[in-house]
């Protein structure tokens, strides 16, 4: 049956519950163990291992367990005059009318540069403004120029794509076609007369840059893997792709500044159940009637990356994700469900000790069916909770560092409509 269907019975008659999960487990790879959560209780299974039962209580048992739904919307106290303390760019992020001014007048005065508030909303479009060091000390003031990135999820890059990266590095570049560390290209060395040009010219040679950097879901990362005889392997790309789809910004105002208005459409098409699973709203993950639903007017508080990967396989460094999603299957190879870790991030600021790097923490498993609802449910948390005053301190590893595992759990629980097992 429908996703929404399903969502809307487990709604009428309340939450499933889900006891703790006293499961057998088997290592993947030689020498993992079971990581033992904080307190008393079961040791928790580690995240690249195949849980072979998912819960000891029986079906009868789970279904007499109920939680009340939650509005995750309602404030816990009146609302009050005092407005929270927010950074610059928050504060041009919701003045931009979902990322198009200054941007669209800036492209079309005769500054090779754009204006403070465009460098931050260029971001979201995939490019940096920057200055050609080579250059500093034999020009007066500074010769800009802008860095191209662009958003491949799993590093899946047509042939098409390919010649016409490297024809732009060429015509419109510095000559130089970088590869990074999230499996994208950049472009560096483009004037700001030329930026129109090289956009529109990605995108109609079935490219993007749009979420390639700014506070939204990063380029997702999967196994660049040889593998034609493994369908876990080949889910992974599938899953990156349609992830990218769900959590791409939707309000057009990529087309609008690079395209005119004109949405370019490519031979392929958006999988119906991330269209479907995007719009549903039953636990307060959108904002209804707004150009962006998963983001609103001031999108994330900072970047989100997400990697996917198999068990035993870590050659994307899965860990050092905001969100981790490792794919499950049964003897057969079909795909059962995911094992999802919430937190990581290597970043840190210098001499601040505040700022710290870290690895992902286990938030627990679902079925195959709920994924989509899972990662909109991580980002409304994100996006609703983390902090906005310095951005710095923005990441979601700090809101978890903040709150605790558990509280994030049963937060994120609240988005998702359901208790992870």
């Amino acid at each position: 049956r429908a996703s929404r269907s399903r969502r809307e019975r487990e709604r009428e008659k309340g939450f499933r519950g889900c006891g703790s999960v006293m499961s057998t487990v088997k290592a993947v790879t030689d020498g993992m163990k079971p990581m033992r959560t904080k307190g008393p209780g079961p040791a928790r299974a580690s995240p690249l291992v195949h849980v072979s039962q998912r819960a000891a209580r029986s079906r009868r048992e789970r279904k007499s367990v109920r939680l009340a739904p939650v509005n995750v919307a309602m404030p816990k106290r009146p609302p009050t005059t005092h407005i929270a303390s927010r950074s610059k760019v928050e504060i041009i992020k919701e003045r931009s009318d979902y990322l198009r001014h200054p941007l669209l007048e800036d492209l079309v005065d005769n500054k090779p540069n754009v204006s403070n508030d465009s460098v931050q909303l260029i971001k979201f479009h995939g490019s940096y403004m920057q200055d050609d060091r080579e250059a500093r000390g034999l020009v007066i003031g500074k010769a800009y120029q802008f860095m191209l990135r662009t958003r491949q999820p799993g590093g899946f890059v047509s042939n098409k794509l390919y010649l016409t990266m490297d024809d732009l590095a060429t015509d419109f570049g510095n000559g130089t076609l970088r590869l990074t560390t999230r499996q994208t290209y950049q472009l560096h060395g483009v004037l700001k007369n030329d930026l129109k040009s090289v956009f529109s010219t990605i995108i109609k040679s079935m490219g993007s840059t749009l979420g390639a950097c700014g506070d939204v879901n990063r380029n997702i990362l999967a196994p660049p893997h040889p593998y034609k005889n493994r369908k876990d392997y080949q889910h992974c790309q599938e899953l990156a792709m349609n992830i990218a789809d769900l959590l791409a910004p939707q309000s057009g105002a990529y087309y609008d500044v690079w395209l005119d208005g004109e949405k370019f459409l490519t031979a392929e098409r958006e999988d119906p159940k991330v269209t479907a699973d995007r719009a549903f709203n039953g636990f307060g993950t959108n904002f209804e009637g707004s150009p962006e639903p998963l983001y609103g007017a001031q999108f994330l508080p900072r970047k989100f990356k997400v990697a996917i990967t198999v068990p035993g396989d870590n050659s994307i460094d899965v860990l050092t994700n905001d969100v981790a999603v490792v794919v499950m299957t049964d003897d057969d190879g079909e795909v059962t469900g995911y094992n999802i870790l919430t937190g990581g991030g290597m970043g840190r600021t210098h001499n601040n000790q505040s700022t710290f790097p870290t690895l992902t923490e286990p938030l627990g498993y679902v079925d195959k069916d709920d994924i989509y609802h899972i990662m909109k449910a991580i980002l409304a948390t994100q996006r609703d909770y983390g902090r906005r005053d310095d951005r710095r301190q923005s990441r979601l590893k700090y809101l978890i560092h903040s709150w605790g595992m558990d509280k994030f759990r049963m937060v994120v629980e609240q988005y998702f409509g359901m208790k992870v097992q």
